[in-house]
């Protein structure tokens, strides 16, 4: 997949490696430019409206300071029983999370932004993606925990990763669950004529 050749510049408004590298895989070309919003400044609301609220503030962020660029900003977050996982900021907490999905079925949310301010384009969307865990025996959480790989992932795991044991089944986008529904993603750039297949 090429670019056509009036495309727009397109900036990924986050940091993630995970989705730099989920866009790379895709065969966008792309500038990593990461949003510096206060995301305690978004109030908590609905998961679904709360992670496209926060795309939102991401993309619009960077599309203020480049007007002409195509920006994608994205926000991830783990729901069980109506409980958010976030990022573990422990060994303590990234058991606790990981015992609470432990053969249980949770919620990933996705929501994502894309705006051209010149363009007057603007649009967002939550994905949701459901994820079976496998049980996980006390010792295969202490393994998975000592890999230091849960400590900046939302649940406390990464599917792309070393976690893809821990998880039994999915129903949905499975880069959703990586950070970014790749496939909606890139069906509204070609729509817009941002990218062109060639």
């Amino acid at each position: 997949m090429q670019k056509l050749s009036n495309n727009p510049f397109i900036i990924l408004a986050s940091k993630s490696p995970r989705r730099k590298y989920l866009l790379k895989q895709a065969g966008l070309s792309f500038t990593v430019i990461p949003s510096s919003i206060d995301e305690n400044s978004i109030p908590i609301s609905q998961p679904e409206i709360y992670v496209r609220t926060l795309a939102e503030a991401k993309a619009n962020d960077i599309s203020k300071k480049y007007s002409e660029s195509w920006v994608i900003g994205a926000d991830t977050i783990v729901l069980i029983d109506g409980i958010v996982l976030g990022k573990p900021a422990s060994k303590t907490e990234a058991r606790v999370m990981l015992k609470r999905l432990s053969g249980q079925i949770h919620q990933v949310f996705t929501g994502y932004s894309i705006c051209c301010i010149a363009g007057n384009r603007f649009f967002s969307e939550t994905i949701i993606t459901e994820v079976l865990f496998k049980n996980l025996t006390d010792d295969e959480i202490e393994w998975y925990i000592n890999t230091d790989e849960p400590f900046d992932k939302a649940g406390a795991y990464a599917i792309q990763g070393l976690g893809t044991f821990l998880v039994k089944s999915i129903n949905g986008s499975y880069t959703n669950v990586v950070g970014l529904p790749v496939c909606e993603v890139i069906e509204f750039l070609i729509k817009e004529g941002v990218i062109g297949l060639k």
